[in-house]
């Protein structure tokens, strides 16, 4: 192994191929030397001084070093935890820039920079054995014609996935790629996202993670992901190649196939904390390399981490060189790895550049003026575990969220809850409470009933109670509060009315979903009827427990899905790009009908009285279509797209007073949640009362004139 060091450069940080050799630069401002730890396929080591120091950032060139190459680091420098000070030259550092880490962590002594039992001692033991490599990768890529599909916000249909998850158990993809970006490639699950009218999916974490020590001693493991230790790796648990560094071509070869399929990438990325938790965790990156830099520590005790997530640690977003890790990060997948989006978990976190949360901050001001990054979806979980770090509905206007909001409210007004119906109404129009204040339109609400994190959707109409008895922590995970509804029976039931109660309900909720203004997004499985048991924690669960089993996939779920997908996309009124202002809609081809308009049952206007009546479970809602422009259309159109949606969330069946004629002559039914109330395709004229039944969704469409 060559020992040749030449100067190099100090960007970009991390190793880069340049066709003939590797430049490498790790930036750390604490560091008094920086080696190099270079390791062949026998894993004997080779150690090299970077010679070079230029603005913290500590660099060189290996002119033989190519692609493959397996490397970590040592940084010798104060060992003061008391002082924020962690460097151990004894431990293997992976590289925060590494495109590729190959191999595990095992979780010995070795790894920890004191000794077990004892939190103030220092342990010296060599980690390079147990930890992985960060890899030299090939950069280069056959993209092709690739280009990203650029769907906007309004036409967008997210599914978030996981890897294994969605892939391990289906019977048409081969063996050896089940669970990998390449399964996810596969032809059949690309067009069972087709057949969907799935536009965007959202992956759960994909950079590289680490398996938490506790959890492998369970038996478990650390499933979905949320646990971080490479910002820029795509992790090869997900990876059918067996070469080092094979995941990155895997990767890009997945983006490749889904926007030839017209589908767009969006990556859940955790850049809130990192794998090595809180003072008793792992030596593994970050800590050894410049802890205070980092990480947030406590002020008066800096041995102590801010924890604002729950996980033990939480980056320093108020740190230049932490920001741009980040930066670099996410502008690396859009550039190199052609990802078209990213959604940030717990995003709160990172605009607490001092301590409260505030949206002004530098990240956000960084996002704002990036050329890249500022150009592709920026989808915002508004939450953290923090004081006051619920924030939905305050992120800057560029960005959209996950609107907590609209997942409480639906669940509640579908299991029946009293005084839920205006704030429902608000909900299935885009959210402008929360939205319209700050500039956003409809779209910055991303609409999602069920998520990775929770009840599947079949097991929130299935149970009361959570069921993670196999997490091994006695049921004490997970969420209590579920706002969950069982119809009748908890769990699994062979009662015809129940379950023919709970089939109606999926429909409801995926419904609603779909065909209220925003972004809708449905979790993976849930158009199959997919269950975990009533476990509504499964992170820890690489399993049958979490995966979806396709073999017993619920096919009327999935048609239903399907048509209701397809009534939103041929129709812009479900896709508006404004917010609903009960104005008259001016056009040269109508009445100056309003653009929507609400009625009771009986067919009356709805009065404030009735908004804030507590029993209120039942309306119906005119959308008016005239007019609005459609993405794909060139001006606007001209026919009159309107509808009717009756929600009826009571317990009995009720009759629902068409319109009056001002509105329209006929309706059409085009869509219902309950197959026997009406039936499809029937007509009402104005005025007349459809029977729509218990817990039911039906929708009309105008009647064409002279049909």
């Amino acid at each position: 192994m060559s020992e040749v060091v030449w100067p190099g450069y100090a960007y970009p940080l991390g190793a880069t191929y340049d066709g003939s050799g590797t430049n490498f630069a790790l930036f750390s401002e604490v560091a008094e030397r920086v080696e190099l730890c270079l390791f062949d396929e026998s894993g004997a080591e080779t150690r090299l001084v970077l010679p070079e120091m230029d603005g913290f950032v500590w660099h060189g060139f290996l002119p033989d070093i190519q692609p493959g190459q397996r490397y970590g680091y040592r940084v010798h420098g104060p060992y003061d935890p008391a002082n924020g000070q962690r460097c151990n030259p004894n431990k293997l550092l992976a590289d925060p820039y590494a495109k590729a880490i190959d191999g595990h962590f095992d979780w010995d002594q070795s790894l920890f920079s004191y000794n077990f039992g004892d939190p103030d001692s220092r342990n010296d033991d060599d980690s390079a054995a147990s930890m992985p490599k960060s890899v030299v990768i090939n950069p280069y890529f056959d993209w092709g014609v690739d280009r990203p599909p650029r769907r906007t916000y309004a036409d967008t249909v997210i599914y978030e996935a996981h890897v294994k998850g969605l892939t391990q158990t289906h019977p048409d993809i081969p063996e050896r790629i089940r669970g990998t970006y390449a399964g996810i490639a596969h032809p059949v699950v690309i067009e069972h996202l087709q057949y969907l009218g799935i536009t965007a999916i959202e992956l759960m974490p994909v950079h590289h993670f680490a398996n938490d020590s506790t959890l492998i001693e369970k038996g478990l493991s650390n499933y979905w992901g949320y646990n971080t230790i490479g910002f820029f790796a795509p992790d090869p648990k997900y990876t059918a190649s067996t070469s080092p560094g094979g995941q990155v071509q895997e990767f890009k070869t997945m983006v490749r196939a889904l926007h030839e399929a017209g589908i767009e990438v969006i990556l859940d990325v955790v850049y809130n904390h990192t794998a090595e938790g809180n003072h008793l965790g792992p030596t593994l990156s970050m800590r050894g390399i410049d802890n205070a830099a980092y990480y947030r520590t406590v002020d008066d005790d800096r041995r102590y981490y801010m924890d604002y997530t729950g996980t033990g640690n939480s980056l320093n977003v108020g740190h230049p060189h932490t920001l741009q890790l980040i930066m670099d990060s996410l502008r690396y997948w859009v550039t190199e790895m052609h990802v078209d989006g990213f959604r940030f978990d717990l995003a709160s976190t990172l605009a607490r550049e001092f301590y409260d949360v505030d949206r002004l901050s530098t990240f956000f001001e960084l996002v704002q003026q990036d050329p890249i990054v500022s150009q592709v979806k920026l989808i915002a979980e508004p939450w953290d575990v923090g004081p006051g770090g619920y924030q939905v509905g305050n992120f800057p206007p560029q960005w959209t969220e996950w609107n907590g909001k609209y997942r409480d409210t639906v669940r509640d007004f579908w299991r029946g809850e009293p005084s839920s119906l205006g704030e429902f109404a608000s909900r299935l129009t885009g959210s402008a409470d929360l939205y319209e204040r700050t500039g956003r339109r409809p779209f910055a609400s991303i609409n999602f009933v069920t998520a990775h994190d929770g009840f599947t959707l079949r097991d929130l109409v299935s149970y009361n109670e959570k069921q993670n008895e196999a997490n091994g922590e006695d049921n004490n995970d997970g969420e209590n509060h579920n706002r969950s509804w069982n119809c009748g029976i908890e769990g699994p039931t062979d009662d015809a009315e129940i379950n023919a109660l709970r089939a109606r309900q999926q429909r409801n909720f995926i419904a609603t979903t779909l065909l209220s203004e925003g972004v809708p997004m449905l979790c993976h499985g849930d158009e199959l009827g997919r269950t975990q048991g009533g476990n509504n924690n499964a992170f820890c669960q690489d399993n049958e427990i979490a995966w979806i089993d396709w073999a017993n996939a619920d096919t009327a779920l999935i048609e239903f899905t399907r048509a209701t997908s397809e009534l939103r996309a041929q129709h812009p009124v479900f896709r508006r790009r404004r917010f609903f202002d009960g104005l008259p809609v001016r056009h040269r081809d109508a009445e100056n009908r309003p653009d929507i308009a609400w009625f009771t049952p009986a067919g009356e206007e709805m009065t404030d009285a009735d908004w804030e009546s507590g029993f209120g479970r039942s309306v119906l809602v005119y959308l008016n279509g005239l007019g609005i422009p459609d993405s794909d259309a060139r001006g606007e159109r001209v026919v009159d797209d309107s509808f009717v949606l009756c929600f009826n969330a009571s317990d009995e069946t009720l009759d629902f007073a068409m319109p009056p004629a001002e509105f329209a002559e006929a309706w059409t039914v085009v869509l219902t949640t309950d197959t026997d109330s009406p039936d499809p395709e029937a007509g009402y004229a104005a005025g007349e009362q459809a029977k729509v039944g218990p817990r039911t969704l039906v929708v009309l469409q105008q009647t064409p004139v002279g049909s």
